[in-house]
């Protein structure tokens, strides 16, 4: 795997600039990939997923660095607002959870004192600090669901009511009946 410095020059490029949420995102990503046995992320892409618990900075991050991403099914948002991720080998199961610790802002400052601005000054310390005084790190057990795992959709189903096909059982069930969830739960945008 590339250093930690390469890892973030890459991060920083995709992400549009350099900040804390990098350095935390690229640190959390090598201690998720060392903790799960995942050498070589490119190599062993099919072996492991990740769910993340923010979308904010750190998630573009451990995108670049994992290689997981939405779309190829390997990497999991779950709107919780907490900067924490998951990280599950899916061949021996192993997982781990490793959550930034907050208190970590203010331990930044005994790091790098001779920095004012704050923000500056945590970037600078994450990438120096212990991970223990940086990151809460759990061992974890993890169980993929079927429609969650990488791969091709389980099936598709058509709504009874909007005609759209919802794919890796998101279906809801009513009357005997598939629906999409827009039309069981109601949509976020209204139709003109």
């Amino acid at each position: 795997m590339e250093t930690f410095e390469q890892l973030l020059e890459k991060s920083t490029k995709i992400h549009g600039h350099i900040c804390a949420g990098q350095v935390i995102g690229v640190r959390m990503s090598i201690i998720g990939l060392r903790e799960i046995d995942i050498d070589d992320p490119k190599a062993q892409r099919k072996e492991f997923y990740v769910l993340v618990e923010i979308d904010r900075c750190a998630t573009d991050a451990i995108q670049s660095v994992t290689g997981c991403s939405l779309g190829k099914r390997s990497l999991k948002w779950l709107d919780y607002g907490i900067m924490a991720a998951t990280f599950v080998n899916l061949k021996t199961g192993k997982a781990v959870r490793i959550t930034a610790l907050e208190e970590s802002r203010e331990t930044s400052k005994k790091y790098c004192p001779e920095i004012g601005d704050k923000y500056k000054q945590q970037l600078e310390a994450y990438r120096i600090m212990p991970e223990k005084e940086l990151f809460k790190i759990q061992a974890v057990k993890i169980i993929v669901p079927e429609e969650d795992m990488p791969g091709r959709p389980i099936r598709r189903v058509q709504c009874a009511r909007c005609g759209d096909w919802v794919q890796d059982c998101r279906e809801i069930i009513e009357n005997g009946k598939p629906f999409c969830k827009p039309c069981a739960l109601g949509r976020y945008y209204e139709i003109n």
